[in-house]
């Protein structure tokens, strides 16, 4: 392997620098398009998400994660003269109390702000590079709030692409990261046929727990993407135990990488099991830095996800912009899957999932299964919204 391709963070390692790892007799490499997957965007259904927070009661049980409350918005949007997003805009907004909040808009050129978690206040003064401060009035009650910018600079296309993989490797994963060995290539080749020069950069994060060979390793984001894929290929899945793993410290990991300033940047968060119930509150630390940089996390559920790991994984996609992700039985690959407490959703493979959401990323605009594409409907949804029943609201 490359000199400097990887490096390793671990609390216990190898001389090699890698992992310590046991060597099963070797198995024929899977083949791509075989994982199954669905999506949801908490984002475009804050009714259902706020009915699914309300219906879970786990922000009772994880004191230390704050609700994300998707009804309650303020979204800044960013475009140049000819009306096109500027993606990457920073966005500042100062609040009565003295506190600032500077994150960046995305490649649809928009910014979402959180008054409950972000704590904006009752007023809260917004503006973005070369333009005046306005005031805006946070209200009380629930309501999506959006305030437009039209700057001078001409807007960009995105070119650059910084994808990091944190992969849970305990033993209950080791068919998803077989698969994912073959996925990813897909993945990768997909994305790079749509955006033939983009100029993409590719890392990991491995974790374990506490008490295994290792805690977390890391493999730094780099354009050597073949070094890169080789680093995954190693991977086989070990070591557990209990439910809980070390999630904290793997996002803790991934949040201090060399992320680009100009790059759209995403984290796939492939896991079947949360952070331990003391590490809640590392875990979203973790996460807001994330945030702060711009990253998305798109978190890929895997067999063996409950309550509590489906509650912090989608509250930490909704913060950042992204989508929820899970693995479905449809493949008959795996541990069986825990449907996922959502109303609406399509199943697509997973390597074309992952290209869509990627895609959009880069683009600015949701893609789209097409129709030949979709192995299963559950719901009505339309373009990501779920269409609401008249009797929602009523259970």
């Amino acid at each position: 392997m490359p000199d400097g391709a990887v490096v390793s963070t671990g609390d216990r390692i190898g001389s090699t620098g890698m992992p310590p790892r046991h060597h099963p007799r070797p198995r024929p490499q899977p083949q791509a398009g075989q994982l199954t997957a669905g999506e949801h965007d908490d984002l475009l259904n804050p009714e259902l998400y706020a009915d699914y927070v309300r219906r879970s009661d786990l922000g009772q049980a994880i004191p230390d994660l704050p609700r994300v409350d998707t009804q309650r918005t303020l979204t800044v949007a960013v475009s140049d003269r000819a009306g096109r997003p500027v993606p990457f805009a920073t966005v500042e907004l100062a609040c009565a109390d003295g506190g600032r909040i500077a994150l960046a808009t995305t490649a649809d050129g928009k910014v979402t702000f959180f008054p409950e978690v972000d704590q904006l206040g009752r007023d809260v003064w917004v503006r973005t590079k070369g333009e005046d401060w306005r005031t805006v009035s946070i209200p009380a009650t629930r309501g999506a709030q959006r305030i437009d910018f039209t700057v001078d600079r001409a807007a960009q296309t995105v070119r650059k692409l910084d994808l990091m993989l944190v992969i849970d490797t305990t033993g209950s994963m080791g068919d998803e990261i077989r698969y994912l060995q073959s996925e990813l290539a897909a993945i990768i080749d997909g994305v790079k046929a749509r955006h033939p020069q983009l100029d993409l950069r590719l890392g990991f994060v491995f974790y374990r727990d506490t008490g295994d060979d290792y805690v977390t390793s890391t493999v730094p984001l780099s354009a050597d993407i073949a070094a890169g894929q080789a680093a995954l290929r190693q991977q086989s899945a070990n070591g557990g135990g209990d439910y809980p793993e070390a999630m904290d410290q793997a996002l803790i990991r991934a949040a201090g990488q060399a992320w680009r300033a100009d790059a759209a940047k995403t984290l796939l968060l492939v896991a079947d099991a949360p952070p331990h119930d003391g590490n809640f509150g590392k875990t979203w630390l973790a996460a807001e830095h994330l945030r702060a940089s711009r990253v998305h996390i798109v978190p890929v559920a895997a067999s063996g996800v409950a309550d509590k790991a489906e509650y912090v994984m989608r509250a930490m996609a909704a913060a950042t912009q992204s989508r929820y992700t899970f693995l479905t039985d449809d493949s008959g690959i795996g541990n069986p899957h825990a449907p996922p407490a959502i109303d609406c959703y399509q199943v697509t493979r997973l390597d074309a999932l992952i290209r869509r959401v990627i895609d959009s990323q880069l683009s600015g605009r949701r893609i789209e299964p097409a129709e030949q594409e979709v192995i299963r409907t559950v719901g009505q949804p339309d373009n990501g919204r779920c269409v609401i029943p008249p009797d929602f609201g009523n259970g």
